[in-house]
């Protein structure tokens, strides 16, 4: 049994890495994997592109780990309210490779931001979308201002809100576990 985790995120300083890495780090019996999407660097998808050289090996490559998981906690940057053009570019170029290439896995989605909103926007968007590339979300949690709610000594310290990454943890890997 093995979870992955990544973040919709090509920042170095990602705080959706950093709830991604934080919510692998609460996983226990299960052998977990952190994927950071820098490394699978991509061409800015386009048909063009893609007819003249064929789609790249490296969204081949992280299909292929994807679908090597039985579980997925994934972490949604927002960007003008929507996905980050690393997100949104990785999807394009992984639903070339295969439509459905979140293959039916359970997915943890999660989203945060420094505002109080936490990202509801492209949370939202995710919802109706990756489930047209097979995602079957389980459990889905918003992390409103991040920076009063996280830290990197103790992850979520609002009781709360800790409380409620807890039971939607719980709940997704007791449906991935079946």
């Amino acid at each position: 049994m093995k979870i992955i985790g990544f973040a919709g995120s090509n920042s170095s300083q990602s705080i959706n890495k950093q709830l991604v890495k934080y919510t692998l780090s609460k996983i226990e019996q299960v052998e977990v994997e952190w994927v950071d999407i820098t490394d699978y660097p991509l061409p800015i998808f386009g048909v063009d592109l893609e007819e003249a050289e064929g789609i790249p090996e490296n969204a081949k490559q992280f299909v292929e780990k994807l679908q090597s998981a039985d579980g997925i906690v994934l972490s949604l940057a927002e960007h003008n309210q929507s996905y980050t053009v690393a997100a949104k570019n990785l999807f394009d170029w992984c639903s070339r490779h295969s439509l459905k290439f979140f293959n039916d896995i359970p997915v943890f989605l999660m989203g945060t931001s420094p505002g109080g909103y936490g990202a509801k926007n492209v949370i939202h968007a995710a919802e109706s979308r990756l489930p047209k590339f097979g995602a079957n979300i389980i459990s889905v949690f918003s992390l409103p201002s991040f920076y009063d709610n996280f830290n990197s000594e103790n992850g979520i310290i609002h009781q709360d809100l800790r409380q409620e990454h807890q039971e939607l943890l719980n709940q997704f890997i007791n449906k991935t576990l079946k």
